[in-house]
């Protein structure tokens, strides 16, 4: 009997299902496997979804409509994703989108009529450092100038990848060496088995050392676990948050690129010291291109007894970890988001209490701490709390990750300890001269030149690893615009000031662009604005704002100076 063309897709989706699971937690890996199938996901394929996993077809539709990368509709063979973050506006990305119009004869958002190409807009992809940069279908292809888009389209044309860059190869433009090169392979799990360190020792270790998060949120890492450790509960977890979607934001990709070892080591320590058995990598979609490294590393662990039963011949420290594929949501990079979609569902931000590490994953003891953190506790725990506390500030222990892009000669990763100043900063990636630096990414603090004198630490701009450089001649109200719009396309939506406040905000820097803006208006948007930091659940509309109430505060003059443009 032939089989129709439904039937056929109902046969594909339970195969891969034998392998992906049936429980509503891979929901997303089987959205994106039935996507590699068929190059999108059907209304008919999420009924049939549905209706194996026992949920409502709504709810499947609702993750799906969720995450920007689950494809709802047919489109191209090449899917040609340009990043359109501020470090890659400022490096010619609108040039380089002028001549992909031009070659495919589309517009943004749009297919070519034979079905071959799709071009679209794509918030950053980690490639700041190397912009202007895009993926066509996982592919990644930085450091773009129209002539080169020209001869990438043209392979693409003939389905060659004759000017395909070497993805994973993440050292090309480092700026300064990582204390990570010279970590021993595994010297922190063998210190723990040949110490016989018990895991309130490795917790302990971690607090002395005074580490705390490097995701941005600052928790003392120390404290996390141990919270964990004496949560209730047989099975726990222990996630890497490696969701690293803050724009600005490469030093993630540059260490699972690098020193995914160390990264893995750092979650075996975690499992060894709250007692857990399982470990999951959220990697975000835009670092496809790294998975198979990372497997490749995992599976070498395993051979290795680093992971798997009696790790290291230890009697009862068994831990293992699998990679889980984000799907392209920048509000899934807040930890409680993140687990919402893991489990199936769309990536909205729970309320707390209560917190991960008593009620996470599956509703059982959690903990999730982001790449560099896990790096950096392997580090401390081999070498100890006291060679990490001899680095840094009395408040602010230690060394942090930052990813300089923008306007500065040398863009790259920076290993710097706490407690430099801003233009301290500036002067080693040669960006001296700027009008303003943005610490800590599009939600962390616009830093104007008066105040480059301020400190990078945790009594400060303690906050994120994100630098973007903005030299003199640039216009800040296109820095909030392009902002905002990040904002607006990222928010969940679940808060009302969120969701339409943040509209207003940039309805009110278009208006300042114009000319057109009253200060009576102006005023009104600054009262707005902290209405929306106050009425927001999670760190996205907390923040959103901030970028509005700075180019206020810092630039009024500059931005209430436009002449009326006319109509």
């Amino acid at each position: 009997m032939l089989l129709t063309g439904q039937d056929n897709e109902k046969a594909i989706i339970r195969e891969l299902m034998k392998t992906l699971g049936s429980e509503r937690s891979e929901l997303i890996p089987i959205l994106l496997a039935v996507q590699d199938e068929f190059g999108y996901v059907s209304e008919f394929s999420m009924q049939f979804i549905a209706d194996q996993l026992k949920m409502s077809a709504n709810e499947v539709y609702g993750v799906a409509t969720f995450f920007h990368f689950i494809n709802k509709k047919p489109k191209g063979k090449f899917i040609i994703r340009l990043s359109r973050d501020m470090s890659s506006i400022m490096k010619g990305a609108k040039s380089v989108a002028r001549q992909l119009r031009n070659d495919l004869g589309i517009r943004m958002g749009e297919t070519t009529p034979d079905g071959m190409f799709t071009l679209e807009w794509t918030s950053c992809i980690g490639m700041n450092y190397q912009a202007p940069a895009m993926m066509v279908n996982n592919e990644v292809f930085s450091n773009l100038t129209p002539p080169k888009v020209h001869r990438i389209i043209e392979d693409c044309r003939q389905e060659l990848y004759a000017h395909r860059p070497t993805v994973g190869n993440v050292g090309e433009t480092h700026a300064s060496t990582l204390s990570y090169a010279s970590h021993e392979p595994n010297a922190a799990l063998n210190r723990l088995v040949q110490q016989r360190m018990s895991p309130a020792d490795v917790s302990g270790e971690l607090t002395v050392s005074g580490l705390k998060g490097r995701g941005g949120a600052g928790f003392p890492t120390g404290v996390k676990w141990n919270l964990a450790s004496k949560a209730e509960g047989d099975v726990k977890y222990i996630i890497c948050n490696a969701d690293e979607g803050e724009p600005g934001t490469f030093k993630d990709r540059i260490i699972l690129g690098k020193y995914a070892d160390l990264v893995f080591e750092g979650m075996t320590l975690a499992a060894y010291a709250v007692g857990a058995t399982e470990g999951i990598v959220y990697l975000r979609y835009e670092y496809t291109h790294l998975r198979p490294h990372l497997e490749t590393i995992l599976a070498a662990r395993r051979k290795a007894n680093l992971l798997g039963e009696n790790i290291l011949g230890k009697p009862g420290f068994c831990f293992d970890i699998r990679i889980h594929m984000g799907a392209g949501a920048y509000v899934c990079g807040e930890e409680t988001a993140l687990i919402e979609s893991l489990e199936g569902r769309r990536g909205e931000p729970r309320n707390r209490p209560p917190y991960p590490v008593e009620k996470g994953f599956l509703g059982r003891p959690t903990v999730v701490n982001n790449v560099e953190t896990l790096a950096t506790a392997s580090c401390i725990v081999a070498r100890g709390a006291k060679w990490f506390t001899s680095i840094g500030t009395e408040r602010s222990k230690g060394f942090k990750l930052f990813s300089v892009s923008g306007d500065c000669a040398r863009p790259g990763v920076y290993e710097l300890p706490w407690g430099m100043t801003v233009q301290q900063l500036l002067e080693l990636v040669d960006g001296q001269g700027a009008k303003a630096v943005q610490v800590g990414g599009y939600t962390g603090e616009l830093v104007p030149a008066s105040q480059f004198d301020r400190v990078m630490g945790y009594e400060d701009l303690g906050i994120g690893g994100s630098i973007i450089v903005y030299g003199q001649g640039r216009e800040m109200l296109e820095v909030a615009e392009n902002y905002l719009e990040f904002f607006i396309e990222e928010s969940c939506g679940q808060c009302t000031g969120c969701r339409i406040g943040n509209t207003k905000l940039l309805d009110g820097v278009r208006l300042l662009q114009k000319g057109t803006c009253s200060n009576r208006y102006l005023n009104d948007l600054i009262g707005l604005s902290h209405s929306i930091k106050t009425t927001s659940k999670c760190g996205l509309g907390q923040a959103s704002p901030n970028i509005f109430i700075a180019i206020n505060e810092h630039f009024k003059e500059e931005i209430m100076a436009r002449p009326v443009l006319a109509a």
